[in-house]
């Protein structure tokens, strides 16, 4: 969901609890309240299974009751999350290996959540097609495989393997004049669907997560969260009806790349300082990689020496600081990779394919190109 407001300081000192990081990413959220409470025992209510396999990692985030959903800061559910920090290659091989693993455990996950297999699907393609970076979801619509009117007009032409889907971009509040929840809700009570699969863009606070990472979570969406203008909210509590979100970083603030960029300076410094040898041997310039940064730990002392008062801060400090710089100026930008029309493309196909393979047994991934563009 998106981040609460920042509260101007009331004294003349950093106040790290007057600052809500923006992500929409229920593995960051958990990776947060572990780091805060400062010990390896786990987050109370909360549940957590992780692996990876051939360069993907899968987290599997049980919430279960009000004191883990406050300490994560999300819903109480169930949130799945896929990792590939090498999908930013654009290695068509691996982003066919991620169609495959994403469609696997999305039909596990569907299954998990209690939805039928013959359930009938609605798909709603959230975000504005003319800005690239929140053109996610009424891309994979686009690539969706669409029965519903099949099963209506010839049903005996429809053969053993394929259930009902529809499928709608409903657009956003500036371009039709209404709330997403409002057109949402008239074809929820028109065409009767039993589950809605909602796709949107997300915000993260890492660099590196964004178009690398796909969430699903059964809690619900708000439209517009990931840019901070958050609408009213698809869930069951609104459409009557179970309401599952799947979502991809598209975005970041300028204050966490400002952040990141300073604890990567930190890192290369201090690589440099204790003379360690590069990870990539054929990399002159010795430059540290995101893992290796995340790994390290640098004292606070270390991090004076190296940026003065700076570097001594606290993450939450360092984010505070960075904030109030960014704030009154205007410059709090959001931003996107420059690459973002192959990004969304990819990560968009990848996603449709994965739906299609998840909800309809007559599709593999060795034939879902012939059922759709």
């Amino acid at each position: 969901m998106a981040s609460e407001d920042w509260q101007p300081q009331d004294e003349q000192r950093l106040d790290s609890g007057a600052f809500s990081i923006r992500t929409d990413l229920a593995r960051e959220a958990h990776d947060m309240a572990v780091q805060d409470r400062g010990d390896d025992a786990g987050v109370p209510g909360v549940r957590m299974d992780e692996y990876e396999e051939n360069g993907i990692t899968t987290s599997w985030i049980r919430i279960e009751d009000d004191r883990g959903a406050q300490e994560i800061g999300k819903q109480a559910g169930l949130y799945l999350t896929l990792e590939i920090p090498s999908l930013r290659r654009q290695d068509s091989e691996l982003q066919q290996r991620v169609a495959d693993h994403f469609s696997r455990e999305f039909q596990n996950y569907l299954q998990q959540v209690g939805v039928d297999v013959n359930a009938k699907v609605l798909i709603v393609g959230l975000g504005n097609k003319n800005v690239t970076p929140d053109a996610l979801g009424p891309f994979v619509v686009k690539h969706t495989l669409v029965t519903r009117h099949l099963f209506q007009l010839m049903p005996e032409r429809v053969e053993e393997g394929y259930r009902p889907v529809s499928a709608i971009s409903p657009g956003v509040l500036g371009t039709t004049g209404m709330e997403t929840s409002e057109i949402v809700f008239a074809v929820v009570e028109k065409t009767k669907p039993d589950v809605i699969i909602a796709i949107d863009a997300l915000a993260s606070r890492a660099l590196s997560r964004v178009y690398t990472t796909i969430q699903v979570a059964d809690t619900g969406i708000n439209p517009g969260s990931g840019v901070g203008n958050k609408r009213k909210a698809l869930n069951r509590e609104t459409l009557g009806i179970p309401v599952i979100a799947i979502g991809i970083p598209t975005v970041v603030d300028a204050a966490t790349i400002a952040h990141d960029s300073i604890d990567f300076v930190l890192g290369h410094l201090n690589r440099e300082m204790n003379q360690q040898q590069p990870t990539n041997p054929l990399d002159p310039l010795n430059r540290p990689d995101v893992k290796e940064i995340q790994s390290q730990q640098i004292s606070p002392e270390t991090g004076q020496k190296m940026m003065g008062i700076v570097g001594q801060l606290e993450p939450r400090e360092k984010k505070q600081l960075i904030r109030e710089v960014l704030e009154p100026l205007g410059q709090n930008l959001i931003v996107t990779p420059k690459e973002v029309d192959a990004f969304v493309g990819d990560m968009g196909k990848l996603v449709a394919d994965g739906i299609n393979c998840a909800l309809h047994q007559a599709v593999t991934p060795e034939n879902v190109s012939s059922h759709v563009n």
